[in-house]
């Protein structure tokens, strides 16, 4: 396939209309938008944005599932030089309410599901977004989309082609517990294509009649980055409302889908459906997986009864996504790099430090630095963690992990980072959580191995003095106030939690009597 050479998503759509205006762009459900329908009505709606006051840079929310608008209004703002936040719909209302206060959204584009939380969100918020209604299965998306867009200009004058201009505003946590914004490029969707093409590679490839299936949500970087390169490389692209296994494999089989991106407990769950036979999963020729390695077993599995290539990649929303691949060569049970997060690609780099940011040696663990040029621009208005992320064009990774004949292997996490199929829970936003309980004096919550979804939660508790408190009351406290991914699955009442002399939790010691048999203490 011809690789476009514009350097911004909005300038390869509209070389696609141009060039290829039938082509399926994206499909939902029973609905088909080509890329000339995709470039007409994202003009449309870019339109609508800047007459009602946006702005380059204005942000503008997305909270609902997976459907055809949410790549119209990517585009939208890309056009208008707005800035895309996904928010993850699973959130509670106080969690999206940080989301909105600290992203000073202008526009928030929501599902009537969700409408009562983002309702609830934005009540104190001043200056109050506007609230636009989604309904994906009506022509036009519903009635106060459709009356919005309405009579809008289709001729906005449209952003230079600069790469370096935001385009997305991912949420991700760290160790404060309180979500951050992760700030994109548009350079950052177009780095891997580029390196892998500049070096005649195609462990991630698209080509003329590819269809690709979106596993992953658009909430998280893997999936934006993935539902991209589809649209950038021009191919049909089949967007889950939300994943299920049996509707997956049904439009696997129904669109003849060929690359697919899923995180490995997706791959288990397909596998195990009743219905599903392997003739489901004939037209698929690579499967692109991450979020966690892909067990042997699994991945066994996987080749005899799936048959085609597997290319796992590794990296962060901080980094725009994959900076490193295992390629589909390395795929082979009981081969020597399966172990192995991978390799960066050409141009990209991978250096282990130790404490005081010295290189390491071969084979010593320490901190994983990344030198990649998709990393993020920023921190949305946190200048001082965006300088200890960035370091002289490295980016801090908070793994641990050691480099072997150029492969590099993680071994644990300096940040407490636990991941749930997928989905990043941080330990002091779920401890802060526990610890409003009333009968709660101290807690801390690990991540432990869970062979279906990789990791679980699990919360050390302990009781105010003379209070009794169980894991089921604990579970219905935290309804409400977290998402369900983040709260624990099993409980721990104990006496006191280990502390070092700073008062700082050990959580690794907490951590070791459920790790300690494996190799790698991460999943």
């Amino acid at each position: 396939m011809n690789l476009s050479k514009p350097t911004t998503i909005h300038a390869v759509l509209a070389e696609h209309a141009a060039h290829r205006p039938g082509q399926d762009a994206v499909l939902c459900q029973d609905r088909r938008v080509s890329y000339a329908e995709l470039h007409r009505r994202s003009d449309l709606m870019a339109g609508a944005l800047v007459a009602d006051g946006a702005r380059p840079g204005t942000r503008v929310v997305y909270l609902g599932q997976e459907s055809e608008y949410f790549y119209l209004l990517l585009y939208a703002c890309a056009k208008a030089g707005a800035v895309l936040v996904p928010v993850n719909w699973k959130l509670t209302a106080p969690e999206v309410e940080h989301v909105l206060r600290d992203s000073a959204v202008r526009f928030a584009f929501v599902e009537p599901d969700y409408l009562p939380v983002a309702e609830r969100a934005a009540a104190d918020l001043a200056p109050r977004p506007t609230l636009l209604t989604l309904i994906p299965d009506l022509p036009g998306g519903g009635p106060a989309l459709a009356g919005w867009v309405d009579g809008a200009s289709e001729s906005v004058p449209v952003p230079p082609g600069d790469a370096e201009a935001p385009i997305v505003q991912m949420y991700t946590s760290g160790t404060t517990g309180l979500p951050k914004g992760v700030v994109l490029a548009h350079r950052s969707f177009f780095q891997v294509r580029d390196a892998l093409a500049d070096d005649g590679l195609t462990w991630i490839d698209f080509r003329d009649g590819d269809v690709s299936l979106i596993g992953v949500p658009g909430f998280h970087v893997g999936g934006l980055w993935w539902a991209i390169q589809g649209l950038n490389a021009g191919v049909a692209n089949v967007s889950l409302r939300t994943f299920a296994a049996a509707d997956a494999v049904a439009h696997i089989r129904r669109h003849r889908v060929t690359t697919v991106c899923v995180v490995p407990a997706m791959l288990r769950l397909m596998l195990a459906e009743r219905s599903v036979v392997d003739a489901d999963f004939a037209s698929l020729r690579k499967v692109v997986y991450g979020g966690s390695p892909i067990d042997e077993t699994l991945l066994g599995e996987c080749l005899a009864r799936v048959g085609c290539e597997f290319a796992q990649i590794y990296g962060l929303t901080e980094s725009g996504n994959t900076a490193v691949c295992l390629p589909p060569s390395e795929h082979v049970v009981g081969g020597p790099r399966m172990k192995a997060a991978g390799r960066p690609y050409p141009g990209f780099a991978i250096e282990i430090r130790d404490e005081g940011a010295k290189p390491l040696p071969e084979r010593e663990i320490g901190e994983v630095w990344i030198r990649t040029p998709a990393r993020m621009v920023e921190y949305w208005r946190q200048p001082e963690e965006t300088a200890r992320t960035l370091v002289d064009g490295w980016l801090r990774t908070g793994d641990a992990g050691y480099v072997e004949d150029g492969y590099l292997f993680i071994r644990d996490r300096i940040k407490d980072t636990i991941i749930v199929a997928g989905e990043n829970v941080y330990p002091a936003e779920v401890d802060n959580a526990l610890a409003e309980h009333a009968d709660v004096a101290d807690v801390a919550v690990v991540g432990i191995p869970d062979e279906r979804w990789g990791e679980a939660v699990h919360a050390f508790v302990v009781p105010v003095p003379g209070a009794t408190v169980k894991p089921r009351e604990l579970m219905l406290f935290l309804r409400g106030r977290l998402a369900d991914f983040k709260v624990p699955t099993s409980y721990s009442i104990v006496d006191a939690l280990p502390r070092n002399a700073s008062g700082k939790i050990l959580r690794r010691e907490l951590r070791d009597a459920f790790w300690q048999d494996r190799a790698r203490q991460v999943n």
